[in-house]
């Protein structure tokens, strides 16, 4: 009865963003001109930096999909899993991507949710601590912004929630489910992946789950086409979890950079 609740709910998500983007779509370009990125993961997804006026600047080329389902300029914070969201990689992996290909318009689907582990993301996925289910929340909003864009790439961090004795064990295979979950459901088979490093601080070295969780991630080009593996060597933290404002910065070129590396080896 839950799930079918959930598969209402979506299609009536799907339904009213519809609604809302005959309202507010005037402005945006042609589908092939709208190149869409979807955001996924826990916290360093979602980001936890600290918003100054500067992340507030929008980018005339680059938008993100609002709670509602509106299509607005990317400012920080972006994502809205919890209160505590701040700047976080995407709204600079768009302004780079953007200024790569000055021909397009850049729009962000901000999905993550700060503490989910992995399982969370598979269908019927619950977290608790959020009262959300990432996965299904997820595909509605996907596909509500597809009717007015292209996907060019899916971007995930996420990690920590599975670095255990219990989950890190079962990290690989999960992660390549995913990826095959994803590009299916969203019509998108070759759709470039990218998966970030978690922040490895010299005061709280990894435990053998948190690099056996970091090779799944580090070895996931070796077996799925079209992805890709970024580091984040040099990167500072703001806690014992997240990167601080401009580590997340340089993390969003980095994310660029592999992305547009991937796109041109699909498109030499």
């Amino acid at each position: 009865m839950k799930i079918l609740k959930r598969l209402v709910l979506a299609g009536v998500l799907v339904a009213s963003a519809s609604f809302s983007f005959a309202e507010d779509s005037a402005g945006l370009p042609a589908k092939e001109k709208f190149h869409l990125y979807l955001l996924v993961g826990q916290s360093n997804m979602a980001g936890r930096g600290k918003v100054t006026p500067e992340d507030k600047k929008p980018h005339d080329r680059v938008m993100m999909l609002t709670k509602d389902l509106k299509w607005v300029p990317a400012t920080d914070p972006m994502h809205f899993d919890k209160s505590i969201a701040g700047v976080g990689l995407g709204r600079t992996f768009g302004m780079e991507m953007a200024e790569a290909d000055p021909s397009v318009t850049i729009g962000l689907i901000p999905c993550a949710v700060g503490g989910s582990p992995i399982l969370a993301w598979e269908p019927g996925g619950y977290h608790e601590s959020t009262k959300t289910h990432p996965w299904d929340d997820m595909i509605p909003r996907a596909k509500a912004a597809l009717e007015k864009g292209t996907l060019k790439g899916i971007l995930w961090h996420q990690g920590e929630s599975d670095s255990g004795a219990e989950l890190a064990p079962l990290y690989g295979k999960r992660l390549h489910a995913l990826v095959k979950r994803l590009r299916a459901e969203l019509d998108a088979p070759e759709v470039p992946f990218i998966a970030g490093a978690m922040g490895n601080w010299p005061e709280k070295p990894w435990n053998e789950w948190k690099r056996m969780v970091d090779e799944a991630h580090r070895d996931l080009p070796k077996s799925v086409p079209n992805s890709a593996y970024v580091s984040a060597e040099g990167l500072a933290h703001r806690d014992e979890v997240h990167f601080n404002r401009e580590s997340y910065i340089e993390f969003g070129k980095r994310f660029a950079e592999a992305m547009k590396a991937l796109q041109s080896a699909s498109n030499p």
